[in-house]
């Protein structure tokens, strides 16, 4: 955590309301070029979905975005402004208590392969990698054709990664 920065209190992880709709997509925008989100070749405009946002002076710093099908609930972005604040778990947090509200059995998302910061966030939290797909970046650039080929990392950018939480005890899912 850097010098000076304090945890954030969960208890203001608020709904994203009508009115945060161009604060959310400028937000979302400087992490994934723009507001469309593409997971599992399909499109989202994450700035038009449901979720959660955290402020602190005015300013967000934190937003997840969701998508709900069926007894699934998608975590299409989660993004925030400073690592080891606790911004992140508090969103995440309150995603799983949403979609556990609505009855979904489980809460998924897709993340790349050169997102280790990710891979070791959500498995931290109780999320397990179900399946690896080989080359989706690839059909994913088809819609969405800023995505990069290389991460920052280094890492080229070739497949996705579903990870799921079950929200059902005993309840698991088939890849």
């Amino acid at each position: 955590m850097a010098e000076g920065a304090h945890r954030v209190d969960p208890s203001l992880v608020r709904p994203v309301e009508p009115g945060d709709a161009d604060g959310v997509r400028a937000f979302i925008s400087r992490y994934w070029q723009s507001s469309v989100i593409v997971t599992r070749a399909r499109e989202h405009d994450a700035a038009e979905l449901p979720g959660f946002v955290l402020e602190e002076n005015g300013q967000i710093i934190g937003v997840i975005t969701l998508n709900d099908e069926r007894c699934d609930c998608e975590v299409v972005t989660i993004d925030s402004a400073e690592w080891g604040r606790g911004i992140g778990s508090a969103l995440l947090d309150r995603a799983e208590q949403w979609a556990r509200e609505r009855g979904c059995e489980r809460l998924w998302l897709v993340t790349t392969n050169d997102n280790l910061r990710a891979l070791y966030f959500y498995q931290r939290r109780g999320f397990r990698i179900m399946a690896v797909h080989r080359d989706a970046v690839m059909h994913s650039r088809e819609i969405k054709p800023e995505i990069p080929p290389v991460a920052d990392n280094g890492i080229p950018i070739l497949d996705e990664i579903e990870l799921e939480k079950p929200l059902v005890d005993g309840v698991h899912f088939p890849i």
